[in-house]
């Protein structure tokens, strides 16, 4: 068993450059898919999410290689329409591809995505947005089977579904004609997307407003594109730093993308002070209450970041009221963070949480990914040893969360809990460290990126 190991009350300084969105790099992938020909994908954060995403390419038949945080995808040989279940249960975000596959192939069979479970999340969005351009869809023993002719018309989104917006964009630009997308998501990571679409070739205008037109039916062909930073994650850092006290700058997130976000760290005491993409944090004692906050779609307070501020006010003073407007579950981090002391009560949407000046360390679980997050924010700002379990989770959205916040002076590594028999019954259980100076394989730049893999 794989856990963190921090040592808590030390307070974060320094300067850490945030990765790749997660959010957006997903998405991005798919979209390659759209065109024959080389893209290429900078700032590709190392995940496990897109780890899960390159082998969905290979399957397909694309060539896929990675140097450093690039990531170089051949889709010129594409030729498979099917991902398998074991698969497409990886993440959640898989569902992205339907549109990319119908839209370059004309088919696609999937089955049901998986990902973390946060309470109903269906995808009937996804599908009637594509039902909607024309596309066959029906339910084949719990898989998904689409065809059809897509044509480009005007689709109304019955709420502002970020990955339903991204599907219908991207099977747009395999639509004859004009298509009108009202209601559409405005986050970051769909105006991310339209930068890819628009350097691929493809007319799309309008994202980050509620409505998105594309003019499909172009020549596409592949591109080069950096990902944006991901908001999530440097919201995940500025909580650290407001748990544990510190200065840090953080550089290469959008402050615009954040903005609700560190109104709420300012209401709490914090000091911020944005300089481009930089931000530049101080908290020098402990967070007090802030007025409700209510989670909401972009660009209001993000679902992601509540477990992350919960946990950095639960160490606090003053009181807090969270209400979830987004996801029937998510408040499993909730019970986790009692066991460290905190003072939550949580029913149905909403959550109090009462500071209760320090939390203690503890043993503690994440069950998906943000939650698990939050246990480390908390974990960072405790008396005491915290260890935090469910690291997978963490894999799917950080790249090296640990080896970051030891930059920034946290005490945190990586142990795992090996057993075994020895002589007859008896058990021996022993900690180690994970090699945190594993040397490169020496290969050094490869002249072919895809023979690697």
């Amino acid at each position: 068993m794989n856990c963190y190991e921090i040592r808590g009350g030390r307070p974060l300084n320094g300067r850490l450059a945030v990765q790749g969105a997660k959010n957006s790099v997903l998405p991005v992938l798919a979209a390659a898919l759209l065109a024959p020909g080389q893209s290429v994908i900078r700032n590709c954060p190392d995940l496990t999410d897109v780890t899960a995403t390159l082998d969905i390419l290979r399957l397909l038949g694309c060539r896929v290689g990675r140097e450093g945080d690039a990531v170089l995808i051949d889709a010129t040989a594409l030729s498979a329409a099917e991902i398998p279940e074991e698969l497409m249960r990886e993440m959640r975000s898989s569902v992205i591809f339907l549109g990319a596959l119908l839209a370059r192939l004309g088919s696609a069979r999937i089955s049901y995505p998986g990902g973390c479970e946060l309470g109903p999340r269906p995808i009937d969005l996804h599908l009637s947005a594509l039902r909607a351009l024309g596309a066959e869809i029906r339910e084949d023993q719990g898989c998904l089977r689409c065809g059809g002719r897509l044509e480009g018309r005007k689709l109304c989104l019955a709420m502002p579904s970020v990955g339903a917006t991204e599907n219908a964009m991207l099977a747009a630009c395999g639509c004859e004609g004009v298509t009108c997308i009202s209601g559409a998501a405005r986050e970051p990571e769909i105006v991310d997307l339209q930068r890819f679409l628009r350097a691929m070739g493809a007319d799309v205008r309008g994202a980050g407003g509620s409505v998105i037109t594309v003019r499909g039916g172009r020549p596409l062909h592949g591109a080069t594109h950096r990902v944006v930073g991901d908001r999530i994650a440097a919201a995940t850092y500025l909580c650290a730093a407001g748990a544990a006290g510190g200065e840090v700058e953080l550089t290469g997130a959008d402050p615009a993308h954040l903005t609700v976000f560190l109104d709420c760290l300012e209401e709490a005491g914090c000091r911020v002070r944005t300089e481009g993409e930089r931000i530049l944090f101080s908290s020098r004692g402990p967070l007090r209450g802030i007025s409700t906050v209510r989670t909401a779609p972009y660009p209001g307070f993000p679902t992601d970041a509540q477990a992350l501020l919960m946990a950095a006010l639960a160490g606090g003073s003053g009181t807090t009221m969270f209400v979830e407007n987004m996801f029937d579950s998510r408040y499993r981090h909730v019970d986790e963070l009692r066991r460290m002391g905190a003072d939550i009560r949580a029913s149905g949407r909403v959550a109090v949480v009462s500071g209760v000046g320090k939390l203690r360390g503890a043993f503690v679980q994440g069950t998906d990914l943000r939650g698990a997050a939050a246990l480390v924010v908390a974990g960072l700002g405790a008396e005491g040893v915290t260890r935090v379990a469910g690291l997978r989770h963490i894999r799917r959205g950080y790249d090296g969360l640990d080896s970051r916040l030891r930059t920034l002076g946290a005490e945190i590594r990586e142990r795992t809990e090996n057993t075994r028999n020895e002589s007859g019954d008896r058990r021996h259980r022993r900690w180690h460290q994970r090699d945190e100076t594993a040397e490169e394989d020496g290969t050094g730049a490869c002249s072919d990126p895809y023979s690697k893999f």
